[in-house]
Parts: C-alpha cells; sequence; structure tokens
C-alpha cells in the first residue's frame, strides 16, 4: 500500500516538475533549499529530499548535498543566482557598477588549475561604488567561446555578466569557494581608492555547470564594512 509519505513527495515532485517543464522555473536557476520547500509544502525534509531525488531521476534538476556560503551585505543575504546586480538591487540597494576591463587572455596557469581545454579566457573587471565609495572589486575569468569571446569587442551592455553567460548557454550548478582576509596590494589599492594594507575579504568562487562545463572563475575582494560571509550547514539527518 502507497503511504501517505509516498503520496506527499509525488505530489510534491509533480508540483516542481510542472514548474520546471512550464518555464516558471528556469532553466539553470537554484531550487529553493530544503527547509523552505519543507515548510512551504508543510512536510519533513525527508519527504522534500525523495521528491528532489525523483527531479533528479527525472532529469530535470541536479542535486549535491554539503554546505553553502553566502555573501551578506550590511547583514542582508544576497541571491547572487542572476548576478550581483539584481541582490543588490533586491534589498534595495543602489550600488553603481563601474566595468574596467574586458580582455581576451592567454593564462595557462589558470587552465591547468581548472582543466580546461583550452587557456583562453575572457577576463572582465569591474567595481561596484555606493555613494561613490568602491565597496567591492570583482575580476571575473570566463571560457573564451562562442560569443563571449567577442566580449572584449561587444562589451557587456546594459546585461550583467550571469546574464550574458546564460545567453550563451552557461548556468551556475554547483562550485566551490575560498574565503581570506588580507591587505590590498599598492594596485589594488588605486581601483579601490583606499590605503595600500587596508583589508579586504578576498573571496575566491569556481562555478560549473550541471554538465560540469566550466562557467566562471572570480576573485572579489569586499569591503569587510558592508560584506560579510554566512556558512550554512545542516549535520540533521532530517
Amino acid at each position: 500500500m502507497t503511504s501517505n509519505v509516498d503520496r506527499k513527495h509525488e505530489r510534491i515532485a509533480a508540483t516542481l516538475s510542472n514548474q520546471i517543464r512550464s518555464g516558471r522555473i528556469q532553466r539553470g536557476e537554484q531550487l529553493p533549499g530544503e527547509i523552505e520547500l519543507a515548510r512551504r509544502f508543510a512536510v519533513s525534509r525527508s519527504t522534500v529530499r525523495s521528491a528532489l531525488a525523483e527531479l533528479s531521476d527525472a532529469g530535470l534538476i541536479a542535486t549535491r548535498s554539503g554546505k553553502g556560503s553566502f555573501v551578506l551585505f550590511d547583514g542582508r543575504p544576497l541571491d547572487a543566482r542572476h548576478g550581483w546586480a539584481r541582490a543588490l538591487a533586491a534589498q534595495g540597494v543602489n550600488a553603481h557598477v563601474r566595468v574596467l576591463t574586458v580582455a581576451l587572455v592567454r593564462n595557462e596557469k589558470l587552465a591547468a588549475q581548472l582543466g580546461t581545454a583550452t587557456p583562453e579566457f575572457v577576463i572582465v573587471e569591474r567595481v561596484r561604488e555606493l555613494d561613490e565609495l568602491v565597496v567591492s572589486f570583482e575580476r571575473s575569468s570566463v571560457p573564451a567561446v562562442g560569443a563571449l569571446r567577442d566580449l572584449p569587442r561587444t562589451g557587456l551592455g546594459s546585461d550583467s555578466l550571469t546574464e550574458v553567460l546564460a545567453g550563451a548557454g552557461l548556468f551556475i550548478d554547483h562550485g566551490e569557494q575560498l574565503t581570506r582576509a588580507r591587505g590590498v596590494t599598492p594596485a589594488e589599492a588605486r581601483v579601490l581608492g583606499r590605503e595600500p594594507g587596508t583589508w579586504f575579504l578576498d573571496t575566491r568562487r569556481t562555478s560549473w555547470s550541471a554538465e560540469n562545463e566550466f562557467v566562471e572563475h572570480v576573485q572579489s575582494l569586499l569591503d569587510p564594512e558592508h560584506f560579510e560571509l554566512m556558512l550554512e550547514f545542516s549535520e540533521s539527518a532530517d
């Protein structure tokens, strides 16, 4: 006999499947976490996991358990799945993005580190300003493939880099992030408008698609007066 729990997880899987197939949940978009889904559907996390496993078996999602780190701006979590510009705007933060460099480069060391097929990357450097104060510097390396290879000529336009990557068929599915605090170098200090040695958060994040294609490697220098990192983890079996 089919249990009520089984029927619940099937109903959740059917609901999410319909949203994915109808486009309400876009390809590459991250589903809410287990806790949020359990709250939304008023079920246990084990029921949510069963529903997600069914969606994974159907090839609709890719799930990976583990821990995640999230950037906070002035104590507010940033949902950066669609880019930081949109995440900050959603929090009512009027940050201005200024693009410094878009260039095609050859980086054998980075290619070896990432295991990419080609050592060519497009580098995008940009700063974010809040009331004329630079609060972050980001240097992204993305694969020099397809339309991305033309970015040094075409520029980003009004799109975020995340939107440009999505337009090239590259969607972030999973990755890893390393964070440390350090004093900025004289060259970095000039870009940030700070004194050399001023402490910033240095985060390095590498992302891959569900098919394990390299999507982006980004180094960010974040003003600790505004940014901090939160680590979320769970040791509970349910």
